[in-house]
């Protein structure tokens, strides 16, 4: 049966796997995301690939790079074509773009805690943080400055009037 699996691969092999499935005339795909100049996989450790199962099996499987073809106890588990449609319809010029609902913070603008237990509380933003999901606030409590860790998601963004 020809169709899509997703393969788990060695760390930081995901380009060298790509070449080599290239190379073998195999469908592969790698979604890339873009880091400043360069490109990185959106999906570190994890891509694509068409293949006949169970006749190419054991290529795929042992192909240097690769760690396991993704399934269960059965074996692997063919994805459907509409999975990786989808996925490339979130490219531009070969690049995934994360569309964002919410007007994103930057450095400097005027944020509001929008809940748990600092809810309402308003301060200045300072930064994101090591993963994109924390990001670090200066607050100002009448005669104290402070800094808060929090989650990305627990703020917005004040608009100007």
């Amino acid at each position: 049966m020809i169709g899509w699996f997703l393969l788990n691969l060695k760390p930081k092999k995901e380009f060298r796997v790509e070449r080599l499935f290239q190379e073998a005339s195999f469908d592969f795909y790698l979604p890339r995301c873009r880091e400043g100049e360069s490109a990185r996989a959106f999906f570190p450790g994890y891509a694509f690939l068409r293949f006949d199962h169970p006749r190419h099996y054991k290529l795929v499987r042992y192909t240097r790079g690769v760690k396991k073809i993704v399934g269960n106890e059965a074996g692997p588990v063919p994805l459907p074509d509409a999975v990786i449609e989808e996925i490339r319809a979130r490219e531009v010029e070969g690049f995934i773009e994360i569309r964002t609902v919410r007007d994103e913070p930057a450095p400097g603008d005027e944020i509001e805690v929008t809940e748990g237990p600092l809810k309402g509380l308003r301060g200045v933003f300072n930064r994101e943080l090591s993963g994109h999901e924390r990001v670090l606030v200066l607050l100002n409590f009448v005669s104290y400055q402070g800094r808060l860790q929090i989650e990305k998601a627990r703020v917005r963004k004040v608009e100007s009037s």
